[in-house]
């Protein structure tokens, strides 16, 4: 009879270490999973706006909604360089003169 009760004991404690271990792990790996992207943001990030600054021109003294930098492509359309390294096209409305210091 003690030993099936201890044998029980065990089990219980062998299935709450594997389940908190389990569960650990799954945390730990979407951590380094956004780890992971927050890098490929910004580095794409810097490859675009390289890349934007010696194929398209910069526009002088304007800014876009939240001070970025607005380049002009080939096509005269005016955009931003998002976090995650897309080009977000502007409206007119959207860009405004850079504020001065």
């Amino acid at each position: 009879m003690k030993a099936r009760k201890k044998l029980i004991a065990m089990l219980v404690a062998v299935s709450l270490g594997l389940t908190f271990t389990i569960g650990s792990q799954s945390a730990y790996a979407q951590g380094v999973d956004s780890a992971i992207k927050k890098v490929g943001n910004k580095t794409a990030s810097i490859a675009v706006k390289g890349t934007s600054t010696l194929t398209d021109k910069i526009y002088k003294g304007k800014e876009g909604p939240n001070g970025q930098v607005v380049y002009i492509d080939k096509r005269d359309r005016k955009f931003i360089v998002n976090d995650r390294g897309k080009k977000v096209y502007l409206k007119p409305s959207q860009i405004h003169d850079k504020k001065k210091d």
